[in-house]
């Protein structure tokens, strides 16, 4: 215990002469190492605000191919997946029958011209009483008819595009009866592709045809599609609260199938804004600040007010200059009034940014 007491007598007289001898050494406190910061200067971006959905690609034009009447097919002018144009001829049914009542009706229709030219010079000479010519007439007009029946069930039995498009999947044989409404191919026309897709009922007021869309599909994850808005529907869904938005975009390759899933950001509003990364933001209860850099390298808290936002940038409204060194990196290493070294973002540049979204 004495040889406790002994070693801490001794380590204090040692500390205390080593005081006495250099009291100004000890006193001495370290400077504080400039910290580095890495800064950028506030600019002018273009910007856009955007609503984003999710949207169901429909063709452009659209039918079953389907017969009108009941008969058997005699000749398929298609395989599937063709491209067809207007009018062209796609399925023909069975016709014999319908081809010698056209041509009956017509041999009918000429013999009863030829009879009336023949009676109209008797009616005149009061040979043949007026009725019989009228008689004539009637018949006439009646055989008229008959051939446009005629002519109207023949084409009946061919199944002609009504428009121009891409077919798809045959279901039909030669041989085949078909019957009305049964489907024999689809006609999609796929030059052009409409986009549905639901926007909530808040952006109502900000909608009108004319709007521009761009959009994705999963099999194109690399490709945007771009259209414009034509429509929107005259009702908001009481269950979603959204209204039915419609644009039509061109596919002059081909690329977009109908139904196809498609994510779609209508541009609602498109300009320039003074924008920063996140990053620079420090937020203190309901107020925002940043970190500037003066003209002295020293460290300025400024307060700023928000506009829009989007993941990784941010609209300043208020409370920043154009030119402005604004701290990005570096943040938690500082505090207004430090004296800094500063250091130009790498590889940050300005460039358009997108999906900006109304800020809460």
């Amino acid at each position: 215990m004495k040889k406790i007491i002994i070693l801490i007598a001794i380590a204090l007289a040692s500390l205390s002469a080593y005081y006495l001898m250099s009291p100004k050494e000890a006193m001495v406190k370290r400077p504080r190492p400039i910290p580095n910061v890495v800064v950028a200067k506030a600019a002018i971006m273009p910007i856009r605000d955007e609503v984003q959905a999710l949207g169901t690609g429909k063709a452009f034009e659209s039918i079953i191919v389907t017969s009108k009447v009941t008969d058997i097919i005699t000749q398929i002018n298609f395989k599937d997946g063709d491209l067809v144009e207007k009018g062209a001829l796609l399925v023909q049914l069975r016709n014999d029958e319908h081809k010698a009542k056209l041509a009956v009706t017509e041999i009918k229709l000429v013999e009863n011209l030829r009879e009336l030219d023949r009676i109209r010079s008797l009616v005149t000479s009061k040979t043949i009483a007026e009725l019989e010519r009228d008689r004539l007439q009637s018949l006439i007009d009646t055989t008229r008819a008959e051939v446009s029946q005629a002519k109207a069930a023949l084409n009946d039995r061919v199944i002609k595009a009504p428009f121009a498009g891409k077919l798809g999947l045959r279901q039909v044989s030669v041989g085949s009866l078909v019957t009305p409404g049964e489907q024999i191919s689809t006609l999609d026309d796929v030059s052009k592709i409409k986009l549905d897709f639901s926007v909530p009922e808040r952006f109502i007021q900000e909608l009108q045809p004319g709007k521009l869309v761009e959009a994705r599909a999963v099999a194109y994850p690399d490709r945007i599609f771009k259209g414009v808005v034509t429509s929107i529907d005259s009702r908001v869904n009481p269950a979603t609260r959204a209204v039915i938005v419609r644009a039509v975009m061109p596919n002059d390759d081909y690329s977009l199938f109908p139904g196809m899933l498609m994510k779609v950001k209508l541009i609602k509003e498109s300009r320039e804004a003074l924008l920063l990364p996140e990053a620079a933001i420090i937020p203190i209860q309901s107020k925002h600040f940043v970190y500037i850099v003066n003209e002295d390298n020293k460290v300025v808290q400024q307060q700023v007010t928000l506009g829009t936002r989007t993941r990784g940038w941010v609209e300043i409204t208020q409370g920043l200059e154009v030119g402005q060194q604004v701290i990005i990196r570096g943040i938690l290493k500082v505090r207004p009034d430090d004296e800094v070294k500063v250091q130009q973002a790498e590889n940050f540049k300005f460039v358009q940014v997108e999906g900006m979204e109304t800020s809460a």
